[in-house]
């Protein structure tokens, strides 16, 4: 009875958007009350990087309405996960893509390969 009473309130719970900036979830009407915080603290994040690995302020998404008039909060969440991802930098050894100041603490540790390493037992 316990995974029923879950279950219903996981479907009962609000919809939500992606933050453009950062990627994570927000409520329909937390998100902007987030974005302007988020963008301040991107501003603050990006001056403090590297000129070269300083990126252009991420442009917000078109709202995104279904042919009845209301949010399509998917759509809406998915261009703005595709604007977080363009944000990201790719490692010149490996390839991986990071957050521009994820990325100096990865190459420090990055040796070039793909290769998993063996854990002896």
């Amino acid at each position: 009875m316990r995974g029923l009473r879950s279950s219903r309130a996981a479907s009962r719970r609000p919809p939500t958007i992606v933050c453009y900036i950062c990627g994570r979830q927000f409520g329909t009407k937390s998100i902007s009350l987030h974005e302007p915080h988020c963008l301040k603290k991107w501003h603050l994040e990006n001056d403090k990087l590297p000129k070269n690995l300083r990126r252009q302020e991420p442009k917000k998404p078109e709202v995104i309405l279904r042919g009845d008039g209301s949010f399509d909060t998917a759509a809406m969440s998915e261009a703005a996960w595709q604007i977080h991802l363009e944000q990201l930098v790719p490692c010149e050894n490996c390839g991986r893509t990071f957050l521009p100041d994820r990325l100096e603490v990865h190459q420090r540790g990055c040796r070039g390969d793909n290769r998993r390493i063996k854990v002896r037992r």
